[in-house]
């Protein structure tokens, strides 16, 4: 990106940081007066399918309109343009000059408590405003709180909304989706972990920042309380008031913090004018720290409500409107376990996923939706018997539970059990008939069990329902391919490139029925376009390679195995391709470099020795090439061409009588070997007297 001009006006200078959202730089604008510097934010969204784009545009476009207008405030930095470049999407802002807070807020150096609740007013003072607007930050943490140099005030830099577009993906069904928590480990509330902030939120990692500046440590050095999950926290000297403030901007639960930026301010404008007295909460080394006497009164919930049970049953209530109570407690709580556990899911953390629905399940053994969330977590962690079993307990507790059935079958195809995944697909079917991802997993089903004509009857089916679903379109493509049928193929894959136009796989494939029809100019920009997408795929990088071989562009195919080579250094193929190119280009030492290494990773392969042989024979060793024809002829007796070649180096190490049994050998096998033939008369006319002797070539 250095050095380049964004849409003929943004020149890029330096680069200042980047991750999982996006990259950011300073750049120039060009066009105006004496070329002032801007901040230049690039995002990128996680997938370029058409749905997911037109999702990303709507969103920046939005976006971007509510920071255009946080931008008004004058601690917020203005937003100067937006647009979209080769499916990037780029803002650009008011370059604020200055510091940020991590330089201010240094772990084991602690400020003062007036020093901290000033630093807070300033940036409530801001966020006050920014939720005025309706706006949650969801990212608050020192990095993105900037001292402007020219008057020492505060911005608040990097709103976290317009990050949706890099983590928002489409999924088959239609809906979109956040893979990732917007936001600073540390620094995020549960509820925003799990894709629901709140303007509590960021109450929440302001009141992380006050304590990780009061106390010097860093957010991942604050215990918990095991059981509330309250954050435990010790200070010297804090006034009681103020410690309550910052207790308050960090609970747990969202509905127990302050609900907005002003209630905080008005919280601490109402401290500052109070003469509290100083509370000591422990030292940082205290052996036995004071919670936090507040957070012990919610602690005994379990006991109260076990006393009330109690306290029910002796004025006569009795025994079963206790158990209803507990009942309606239990399908409760395992309900919002259940809510909790589809959120994880949704982000991707399918561990988190699978304990919350263990859980529910513990509570409400017969919760046939949590068995079944169960199931499909298994699945994506790749434990396949285990997810079967929690697909078949949903199916024992509502045996018509549609998403079960067809989880059952998804995980049978894992299992190789294609038979049963079919059975199960059908009952799925039975169930909803137009349901385009069952139809496309009983095709892969089908085809497994090589029932083609089905297969695609399946497949077209799910096309059918979905037109624009490329992974029914790919299966269909790549059954065609493997049956032959080369035109239809290629006709399928087309279909998902239209729909999916950055589909590696699609467009290698592609490039393998290009080959097979000898359209090798066709393999060669099917293959090309694989690696523009992904550089690092090697098998693409490997049958380019092939290709050039076959159009005797040598050289070319050497830098493309060097590529298989850099992603896959292993790869016995690229190695003795590359040995290969080098051969024919006369480049012999480095063609037996090349297959040395290939025997290094395949020592029976008889080919890689006969090439190493015909290389060093070219080199004149022929000793070593007549070793190398020995192993050739060793693992595979029948290649006439490494007898008559051994033939030939033996020959010119004059050892005439072994070439002759070496060139009968080649002539057993292959009898109308004419080069055999005159090459043991020639031999066999050394072996007579001669005033001179005869040198011949492999």
């Amino acid at each position: 990106m250095l050095g380049n001009t964004l849409v003929g006006r943004y020149q890029i200078i330096s680069h200042l940081g980047g991750g999982g959202f996006g990259e950011t730089f300073v750049a120039c604008d060009t066009h105006l007066p004496g070329s002032p510097q801007c901040v230049v934010k690039k995002l990128k969204p996680q997938a370029n399918d058409p749905d997911t784009l037109q999702t990303a545009r709507r969103l920046f476009d939005t976006e971007a309109q509510v920071l255009y207008q946080l931008g008004t405030h004058d601690r917020i930095p203005q937003l100067l343009a937006y647009f979209e470049e080769n499916q990037e999407f780029y803002l650009v802002q008011e370059f604020i000059e200055g510091h940020d807070l991590s330089q201010e807020i240094i772990p084991g150096k602690p400020l003062s408590q007036d020093q901290v609740i000033c630093l807070l007013q300033e940036i409530l003072d801001i966020l006050e405003f920014v939720h005025r607007q309706k706006v949650i930050h969801r990212d608050i943490n020192p990095r993105n709180i900037i001292r402007r140099k020219p008057d020492d005030k505060l911005v608040l830099i990097d709103f976290g909304a317009v990050k949706q577009i890099t983590t928002q993906v489409i999924t088959p069904s239609g809906k979109t989706k956040f893979t990732v928590a917007i936001g600073t480990p540390g620094y995020i509330p549960s509820e925003q972990a799990q894709g629901n902030p709140k303007f509590s939120s960021d109450i929440y990692a302001l009141g992380i920042l006050g304590i990780q500046a009061l106390t010097g440590l860093s957010p991942e050095q604050l215990d918990l309380d095991a059981d509330t999950s309250e954050i435990i926290w010790q200070h010297t000297s804090v006034s009681e008031d103020f410690a309550k403030i910052l207790d308050k901007m960090v609970r747990y639960d969202f509905r127990e913090r302050y609900g907005s930026a002003r209630v905080v301010l008005q919280a601490l404008h109402d401290l500052n004018k109070s003469q509290s007295q100083t509370m000591a909460l422990g030292s940082p080394l205290s052996q036995n720290p004071i919670k936090n006497p507040l957070k012990t009164i919610n602690k005994p919930k379990k006991n109260i409500v076990l006393k009330f049970l109690g306290a029910m049953s002796l004025i006569g209530i009795g025994v079963g409107s206790s158990i209803y109570i507990v009942n309606g407690i239990n399908s409760a709580n395992s309900t919002e376990l259940y809510k909790q556990a589809n959120t994880l899911y949704e982000l991707q953390r399918y561990q988190d996923a699978l304990s919350k629905y263990e859980k529910a399940v513990k509570i409400r053994p017969e919760y046939a939706q949590a068995w079944n969330g169960q199931g499909k977590s298994l699945y994506e962690l790749k434990q396949y018997e285990e997810a079967l079993a929690a697909y078949d307990q949903a199916i024992q507790l509502d045996p018509d539970y549609l998403l079960a059935w067809s989880g059952r079958g998804f995980t049978l195809n894992k299992l190789q059990r294609y038979q049963e995944a079919i059975a199960s697909f059908d009952k799925a079917l039975q169930l909803q008939n137009n349901y385009p991802e069952v139809w496309n997993g009983k095709g892969e089903a089908l085809a497994k069990l090589n029932e083609y004509d089905q297969a695609l009857k399946s497949y077209d089916k799910a096309i059918e329902l979905k037109k624009e679903y490329y992974g029914a379109w790919y299966n269909k493509a790549l059954l065609l391919q493997n049956i032959k049928r080369y035109d239809e193929a290629i006709s399928a894959y087309d279909k998902v490139l239209e729909f999916k136009q950055n589909s590696e796989r699609a467009w290698y494939n592609k490039g393998n029925v290009f080959v097979n029809l000898q359209r090798y100019q066709d393999a060669l920009a099917a293959y090309d376009k694989a690696v523009q997408y992904k550089p690092k795929f090697y098998q693409a990088w490997l049958s380019k390679g092939n290709v050039l071989i076959n159009l005797q562009r040598y050289s070319e195919a050497i830098q493309s195995f060097e590529q298989v080579i850099k992603y896959n250094r292993n790869n016995y193929q690229a190695w003795y391709g590359r040995g290969w190119s080098l051969h024919q280009i006369k480049r012999y030492e480095e063609a037996v470099t090349s297959y040395n290494k290939a025997i290094q990773l395949n020592r029976k392969n008889y080919q890689v020795w006969y090439n190493r042989g015909n290389s060093l024979y070219n080199l004149n060793k022929y000793q070593e090439a007549i070793s190398s024809y020995n192993k050739s002829v060793n693992y595979e007796p029948k290649h006439y061409e490494s007898w008559y070649s051994r033939g030939n180096a033996l020959f010119n190490v004059k050892r005439y009588s072994e070439a002759i049994a070496s060139y009968d050998k080649a002539i057993k096998i292959k009898p109308d070997y004419q080069q055999a033939i005159n090459a043991r008369n020639q031999a066999q006319q050394q072996l007579l007297p001669s005033p001179e002797s005869t040198v011949i070539s492999p």
